[in-house]
């Protein structure tokens, strides 16, 4: 659908319509020729890009099409790996002496977030100098982690544990790696009692508890009574009182909670803080010889880039997030003169998602334009038609009046066919009736800035918006906008000189209704359309999904037989 002409467009226009500033976090910008970039922090203790150069997404599209290599591709920004294990150690490590904290800050990335081997290879390295650990849920997990962990890097096993997984933990243990057991179930606590028995190897054991707050999101069931994974209080007394009976009581030295993958307000982080503290404090009193405190994950990313406390944004910054963490643990253990845990953060989503971004062309566009209409029908055409026509024509209507009646007059044409008493060509007439109908009610809703849409009048633009046929598959690189209708933001790589006229939704090329994506952030709003350039057939359309670094490889799947999506690693 045509919108109204935007004359003096500029970059800052750009950039405002599609966020790029704001969920950027100042890694993504635009150039004077107007194309999206990216840009690389000058060290990593800051995510300051001032005075490094940045380096045009076009100029790297071109230089894979060169390589032979055609869209999709999913780019991933090695660089910006580093700088967010960095920014999260250091952010932490401030906070820590600002407050005057006598722990440590451990960070720790979950395997099952990114288990590809570029991002662990690098994670492990990169991280090496912070003792930057891994999570590990599974025996293959495990077996990863193990090949890539170093130097005194923490190991956290959670997840369902067999006798093998236990096992090879145990050696692992054996072989001077620090490896946690988190018992999530009553029936681990007596396989691992057992095994390392067997074994002779005294395991490190963490609790997991189940935090009754709940919290705001997409994984709100993640937490509360009800939560899958965890043990309640009578449950967690039992483990230390069997501990106990088999002089293993010393073993238990970490208490981990998981409130969330993205936790947007930093009230429910607080709450869910001091709850854990709190049976933190009452294990040290049953004479567990407590030191780690592991919050798992739950920094959240700011998809949106609007800075709230809605499920895809966030209303806190990294500095804040450190700051009340440590401060919630002091308030907690300083009147009981405890002395102050080391911190254990999972933080998956927030280490990875900045560093992939899916790229792909546009191959094809559906068009829901009007088209010319003829100066008067012929006399004998059905009546039906006529009044079609009379509505079209007739513009001095109340805007919302006129659409109530042209659906009512469009759903009559339908009838009509269906009854056999219009002919093909009339059923098609009495749509193109309608469409210019409809183009004319919201041109004239485009010419009045300032009257507010009618709420009966929201969905008239969404129903008019052009189809963008994408060369991707929504299933096999972003699952999640399918799964749990998860926002990403989504920009054009160039043409940002140029205003974008058309609204537009995007489809993938799998033969699946649900391979598509119909919710954008437009100027930090929900929105069923995304501004977008008129398509030219002989010139390529380029578009890209970004933050897309956290969970999507791993879920994806190859729909349709399409097969892997190149990936390629800067």
């Amino acid at each position: 659908m045509n919108k109204k002409r935007i004359v003096n467009w500029s970059l800052d226009d750009s950039a405002e319509l599609y966020g790029v500033h704001h969920w950027g976090m100042g890694l993504f910008g635009l150039n004077e020729h107007g194309d999206l970039t990216v840009q690389i922090p000058a060290t990593t203790d800051t995510i300051s890009t001032k005075d490094t150069p940045a380096v045009s997404l076009m100029e790297i599209v071109e230089g894979i099409e060169l390589r032979g290599h055609d869209m999709p591709v999913l780019l991933r920004i090695q660089n910006f790996l580093d700088t967010r294990i960095a920014l999260l150690h250091n952010t932490f490590r401030s906070a820590i002496e600002q407050g005057g904290y006598d722990g440590s800050y451990l960070g720790v990335f979950p395997v099952k977030v990114n288990q590809q081997c570029q991002v662990i290879e690098e994670i492990t390295r990169f991280g090496a100098p912070f003792n930057h650990g891994l999570e590990a849920g599974s025996k293959a997990e495990l077996l990863l982690a193990l090949a890539h962990i170093k130097n005194d890097g923490l190991l956290i096993l959670n997840g369902y544990k067999d006798s093998e997984f236990i096992d090879l933990g145990l050696w692992a243990t054996k072989l001077g790696h620090r490896c946690f057991f988190v018992i999530e179930s009553p029936a681990e606590l007596a396989l691992l009692i057992e095994r390392s028995a067997k074994l002779d190897i005294r395991p490190n054991i963490g609790a997991r508890i189940k935090v009754s707050a709940k919290v705001s999101g997409l994984w709100t069931e993640t937490s509360g009574d009800r939560s899958s994974f965890g043990l309640n209080s009578s449950q967690l007394l039992a483990m230390t009182h069997t501990l106990r009976e088999h002089k293993m009581l010393d073993c238990l030295q970490l208490l981990h909670c998981h409130l969330g993958s993205q936790i947007p307000c930093l009230e429910d982080i607080s709450t869910g803080v001091r709850e854990a503290c709190r049976y933190y404090t009452s294990l040290l009193s049953e004479g567990a010889a407590m030191q780690y405190l592991d919050l798992g994950g739950g920094l959240a990313v700011d998809y949106s880039g609007v800075c709230s406390g809605a499920e895809h944004s966030r209303n806190y910054s990294l500095k804040e997030y450190c700051r009340a963490i440590v401060s919630q643990v002091r308030a907690i253990v300083d009147p009981l003169n405890i002395p102050h845990p080391h911190i254990i953060t999972e933080s998956g989503r927030a280490t990875v998602a900045y560093a992939s971004m899916l790229l792909f062309n546009i191959l094809d566009v559906m068009k829901f334009d009007a088209v010319t209409l003829p100066q008067q029908l012929e006399v004998d055409a059905p009546t039906i038609l006529h009044q079609q026509f009379a509505l079209y024509q007739d513009d001095k209507q109340p805007v919302q009046q006129r659409y109530q009646q042209a659906q009512l007059y469009r759903e009559h044409v339908r009838q009509s066919f269906e009854a056999g008493q219009l002919t093909l060509q009339q059923r098609a007439l009495g749509e193109e009736i309608y469409l210019a109908t409809a183009q004319d009610i919201v041109d004239q809703l485009n010419a009045d800035d300032c009257q507010e849409t009618p709420q009966q009048l929201e969905g008239l633009r969404d129903s008019l918006a052009d189809i963008y046929y994408g060369n991707f598959s929504v299933f096999q690189s972003l699952p999640d906008t399918w799964a749990i209708g998860q926002r990403y933001p989504i920009a054009p790589l160039h043409r940002h000189l140029e205003a974008p006229s058309r609204d537009a939704i995007i489809s993938d090329l799998t033969c699946d209704c649900d391979g598509q994506l119909d919710q954008f952030i437009v100027k930090g709003r929900e929105s069923k359309t995304l501004p977008l350039h008129p398509f030219k057939t002989d010139e390529n359309y380029y578009l890209g999904v970004f933050l897309i670094g956290a969970y999507q490889e791993t879920l994806g799947d190859i729909h349709n037989l399409f097969g892997d999506t190149h990936v390629i690693s800067v």
